[in-house]
């Protein structure tokens, strides 16, 4: 297993396609959920991919404060199916805040699927505010402050 992180003008073509394959593979196949995944913000943020055997199954894009959202954040958050069960989420979860407090963030804010509410408190998030539909999807927003 290897993790790389990237700006977006230094992925080359064939990641471009994979992470865009591996996110529609999994948010719009898989979770039934048609929406619109090229969002135009893939240009402000930094990509962490996660490979395995040269295969990227695990993925996310990791924004700094006044971005996506006023905090820092990350999200599209995602293992390919086949490879889910090795801890591969918490990888990607782990190495995406170890990336923002090197960073100088101080405060995470993500929108988290709510039945990985659990998932995320266990890495420190906590959930603030009502459950909220996203793409017809529960979610949670959800808040992580360094000490």
């Amino acid at each position: 297993m290897q993790t790389i992180i990237k700006k977006w003008g230094d992925l080359s073509k064939e990641e471009v396609e994979k992470i865009f394959s591996l996110r529609s593979e999994v948010f719009i196949v898989e979770q039934e959920c048609p929406y619109q995944d090229v969002d135009g913000r893939d240009a402000e943020a930094d990509h962490l991919l996660l490979y395995e055997n040269n295969i990227l199954c695990g993925y996310t894009r990791i924004f700094p404060k006044n971005t996506y959202f006023k905090e820092a954040s990350f999200g599209r958050t995602v293992v390919k199916k086949t490879h889910r069960g090795k801890g591969y989420g918490h990888t990607l979860v782990k190495e995406s805040l170890k990336y923002l407090k090197k960073k100088n963030e101080d405060i995470v804010k993500i929108s988290a699927q709510s039945y990985l509410t659990e998932f995320y408190t266990f890495h420190g998030f906590v959930p603030k505010g009502d459950e909220y539909l996203e793409d017809n999807i529960p979610h949670n927003a959800m808040f992580l402050t360094f000490s």
